[in-house]
């Protein structure tokens, strides 16, 4: 069945440019798509844990590339995106995953005041706390709405939106429905000189379990003893209240969202056996909410943001038992500061959904011409007031002239490594990570870049140095090389903790790569070695094992 819907949308697709071939002569529409290509080749080293998985054992390469065209013509946007994994270990880090087919399509019109949209749909309402449909090609996190979205433009400034679809499960669709509306508004108050505005919304989405979900549930929560039991229900209501209010150099951002009753597994509940042994994890049945807030301020060489989250019991899901990062239906703002440096990106906290209260301090300070600051502070408890992640971290600039400048500053970590990646009896991370980095242009094509990183930590494998040199020849080329030095090694790398009076060699994870732009191609080839570790992107994250090989990258945009 699935085939035959892609072959009818493919040949409605081909019949679409057909039409427009013939009418060729009377309006030329317009075709544009990008490419995406990796490929990974995997060369095994037991040194430092880059072994035991099926690329590493014998598959040796892996692939994965994405296709996309779009066509736009007499007010109509359609698009197909063929997708390719081949041995790839996007979808789970220790297995192999390879298929191909078509991962997206979608048409889009709007009719005077209405907008049309059906296919595979990347939209979110409010901050996406209660839906988000969206992609992050890294994680392979790919959560389309597949169905369609209805869009009306009440006036200028009030607009009614509602969909109805199931999510996608990469090459399948997960058998919940999802349906749901928002409206979204724009008010003007206040004098002309001093204006004042506000953005509210309202959104309510609600996702239906099928009956092999509830079946599924019902069997597994029968094996529960009495007081762990519970009745499940079909249906799952989750709605939010949001607003923007811009005053001058002030913008406050507040939204609330309650969730009622949903079924989700809940790795940390202590569920009791028959036998009367106790064990971690099990199928709940709770409600849950989020609050979060953000006030900024800009003005006079000054940026300062504030945040400010609550969350409890808010995973919601396309079915109830996977975890991680598939089947997500909403999206939970980040706490942490998008850190970009390797050793200051080395440990990142991941949104908690069952239980967070967070805030976030980021200050922005322009001093004259050549000084500028920067800081933040970020602190994560969950509901027990436990202290899961806190980071202060410390930025300065120096920019005299175009030709150099110079960046340093101070980290600050405290990571529970125990709750974030999974690690039992751990002791909470401790770190302190100072850095540079100089940038020096020759001409107005080439410059030179440099890094220089400190990490210096107990806990985990123990301290790093990280040196990285880049040189670039404007507008083609450019040159990396780097190297993380694990100088002061607690741990071995592949297998866990050194026996007393043993001692670990420091070992090196070097690092090159070639950067080539033409236009708007861009390709890159670079050897790795690379540490286990956290990878984020937008704040979701997940534990990556430690990588050794060649890595080729293609991205060309027409």
């Amino acid at each position: 069945m699935a085939s035959r819907f892609v072959y009818i949308v493919t040949t409605a697709f081909l019949c679409f440019f057909g039409l427009e071939t013939a009418l060729l002569a009377q309006e030329q529409g317009i075709l544009s798509g990008n490419l995406e290509a990796n490929g990974n080749f995997f060369m095994r080293d037991s040194l430092i844990g880059a072994d035991n998985t099926p690329q590493y054992d014998n598959e040796l390469f892996g692939a994965d590339a994405w296709l996309q065209l779009n066509y736009s013509y007499q007010g109509f946007d359609v698009g197909l995106r063929f997708d390719m994994f081949h041995n790839s270990n996007l979808l789970n880090p220790l297995d192999s995953y390879s298929d191909q087919g078509i991962g997206r399509w979608y048409i889009h019109k709007k009719i005077n005041k209405l907008d049309i949209q059906a296919g595979y749909i990347y939209d979110q309402i409010g901050s996406g706390i209660i839906f988000r449909a969206f992609e992050q090609r890294p994680l392979l996190i790919d959560n389309a709405l597949v169905g369609v979205m209805l869009a009306y433009d009440i006036t200028d400034d009030w607009q009614v939106r509602g969909f109805s679809g199931r999510q996608k499960q990469l090459f399948d669709l997960y058998g919940s429905t999802i349906r749901g509306a928002a409206v979204d508004g724009f008010l003007s108050l206040g004098p002309e000189d001093r204006p004042i505005s506000l953005a509210p919304g309202f959104g309510a989405v609600v996702r239906g379990y099928d009956d092999d979900a509830i079946n599924s549930v019902v069997e597994a929560v029968s094996t529960y003893t009495e007081k762990d039991r519970f009745s499940p229900q079909y249906n799952t209501y989750a709605f939010s209240l949001y607003n923007t209010l811009s005053a001058g150099s002030f913008s406050w951002y507040v939204e609330g969202a309650y969730k009622s009753d949903d079924v989700f597994n809940d790795p940390l509940a202590t569920r009791t056996l028959f036998n009367g042994e106790e064990t971690q994890g099990k199928l709940v049945n709770r409600p849950g909410y989020v609050l979060y807030s953000s006030l900024s301020y800009a003005g006079g060489g000054l940026g300062i943001v504030a945040e400010v989250k609550r969350t409890q019991d808010f995973t919601f899901r396309a079915d109830p038992f996977v975890q991680l990062n598939r089947g997500m239906v909403n999206f939970l703002p980040p706490m942490t500061r998008v850190n970009t440096y390797r050793l200051t990106a080395r440990y990142q906290a991941a949104t908690q959904e069952l239980g967070e209260m967070a805030f976030q301090l980021d200050a922005r300070y322009k001093i004259n011409k050549a000084w500028s600051a920067h800081m933040n502070f970020s602190n994560i408890t969950d509901a027990n007031d436990m202290l899961l992640y806190r980071e202060i971290y410390t930025e300065v600039l120096y920019k005299p002239n175009r030709t150099w400048q110079i960046l340093g500053g101070v980290q600050r970590q405290q990571y529970n490594q125990e709750l974030y990646e999974v690690k039992p009896g751990v002791p909470l991370l401790e770190n302190i990570t100072p850095y540079v980095e100089f940038l020096y242009k020759f001409s107005r094509k080439k410059a030179l870049r440099t890094e220089l990183q400190y990490m210096a930590t107990d806990q985990d494998y123990g301290s790093w140095l990280f040196g990285l040199a880049e040189f670039t020849v404007a507008p083609h080329w450019s040159f990396t090389v780097s190297d993380m030095y694990n100088f002061r090694p607690r741990k071995k790398l592949n297998s866990g903790t050194l026996k007393p009076g043993e001692k670990e060699k420091p070992i090196h994870f070097p690092r090159f790569d070639v950067f080539y732009t033409y236009r708007s191609n861009r390709l890159s080839l670079s050897y790795v070695k690379q540490v286990e570790g956290v990878v984020c992107t937008g704040g979701i994250c997940r534990l990556e094992p430690a990588f050794s090989g060649v890595k080729m990258t293609v991205n060309s945009t027409f």
